[in-house]
């Protein structure tokens, strides 16, 4: 005979480990929210792991010469985000760590005088700061350097040690779930989740289910029949270099667009190796090539705008990736965090981050429309309906240029992302097994 299935009463259940679900559960935490977080492979997967680490206040959406929407809404992000890092803010990021607190614009000699121009023309209340000869970087203090370059106040952050940060504050509300073993009910318009475990059957209900798993939004929207709110992916494809140049360097280069033409971060993957990754238009450019082109095509623009950096012994891999956003006209670029209301289920939300820099922005969102809703936390939630025995809690995704360079780390370390990778595949092909 069947027993009768355990209840799970929560006040918001999260579907998605990245840097959105992970930044909302701790401000939910913080607030008295009974709340879970559900990750099916491993937190900060794919879109969050594939970021740069750059928070940014908008700086690289102004090259046109005009503060856009876009712009104007993250301008206080770096000012936020440092606040969390000195443990001052509303998420606790003090044991983040920090790759740099600035980022550089430059420019090479062609134009020059264009973003001189435009730095005069726009208001900047000093995001920006000239660097005179003396203070730049060592990758351009060579001789042949020509340009412009100003000091950004945008930060870099270690992605993975943020999401490894974000997801200690909420240890014990975090866990792995099998979507072989779980399926969704509805009953009367409103959701809830079931989870088989050695026979028994586990009922989560939540006053609010909010799904923030970025591309897998789609997924989990197509397994209950919706198809909104709608979702747009932006596909980039990034570039690895792994390379012995002693210096670590995060900027963007202008080029005759108006996004950069090249945007590079550095990371460090073990004492004698860096990898820069890089990103910007050629990543953009790049999701229509192959690797093979897009290498060749890196490997030409680094030559042209950084002649006299030696990569001659340097490796080189691609990364593609799809950025998912919510839909918007003419394919433009979301301008703010997103969270949107499923139709026919009452206690269903979605939300997309946009971008890394914004998901304070998101949580924020979600704060203000449960106060508009009228939904407080529950007080008095049971022990005995805790998850914990029930499902495992996640690991931690490994960094792009862990996964692409293998053999430059430590064998433990490398053995341990290896089988991260095998169990994440094997989670992949049970969805697909599943859905067909």
């Amino acid at each position: 005979m069947s027993s009768s299935p355990v209840y799970i009463d929560l006040d918001i259940a999260i579907i998605g480990g990245g840097v959105a679900g992970l930044w909302l559960a701790n401000r939910l935490k913080r607030q008295g929210f009974a709340v879970a977080l559900f990750e099916h492979k491993a937190l900060g997967s794919d879109q969050t792991m594939a970021s740069q680490g750059m928070i940014h206040g908008g700086m690289k959406y102004t090259l046109s010469g005009m503060l856009t929407g876009a712009s104007e809404t993250i301008a206080d992000m770096p000012k936020h985000w440092r606040a969390c890092l000195c443990g001052e803010g509303d998420v606790d990021l003090r044991n983040t760590r920090l790759l740099s607190d600035h980022f550089y614009l430059w420019s090479g000699n062609s134009i020059s005088s264009k973003l001189s121009s435009f730095l005069a023309s726009t208001a900047l209340n000093g995001r920006v700061d000239p660097v005179p000869d003396e203070r730049r970087p060592p990758v351009l203090r060579h001789a042949d350097f020509g340009g412009n370059l100003y000091k950004l106040e945008d930060i870099v952050l270690d992605v993975h040690s943020l999401i490894t940060n974000l997801a200690h504050n909420i240890e014990s509300e975090c866990f792995q779930i099998d979507w072989n073993k779980s399926r969704w009910q509805t009953d009367a318009g409103v959701l809830s989740l079931s989870i088989e475990k050695d026979g028994q059957t586990y009922v989560v209900r939540a006053q609010r289910f909010i799904f923030c798993a970025g591309k897998g939004n789609g997924h989990l929207l197509e397994s209950l029949g919706l198809d909104r709110p709608a979702m747009q992916l932006r596909p980039l494809q990034q570039v690895l270099v792994k390379h012995h140049y002693p210096y670590s360097f995060y900027g963007h280069c202008l080029g005759a667009e108006t996004t950069p033409r090249l945007t590079i971060s550095s990371h460090k993957l073990n004492n004698t190796d860096y990898v820069w990754y890089l990103g910007g238009s050629i990543a953009e450019q790049g999701a229509g090539m192959t690797s093979e082109e897009l290498i060749a095509k890196a490997q030409a623009e680094l030559a042209d705008i950084l002649p006299w950096v030696d990569m001659s012994d340097a490796e080189w891999k691609t990364l593609p990736i799809d950025r998912a956003e919510p839909l918007q006209p003419n394919f433009l670029r979301p301008e703010n965090a997103f969270v949107g209301v499923a139709p026919d289920l009452s206690n269903l939300w979605v939300a997309w981050p946009t971008k890394l820099t914004l998901a304070p922005n998101l949580a924020n969102q979600v704060l203000d429309l449960l106060k508009a809703n009228g939904i407080s936390a529950v007080k008095n939630v049971s022990e005995s309906t805790s998850l914990h025995g029930v499902l495992p809690h996640p690991p931690i995704a490994p960094t792009p240029w862990e996964t692409a360079f293998p053999s430059a780390l430590d064998t433990v370390v490398a053995v341990s992302y290896k089988l991260q990778d095998a169990l994440s595949e094997a989670y992949d092909e049970d969805e697909e097994e599943g859905k067909s």
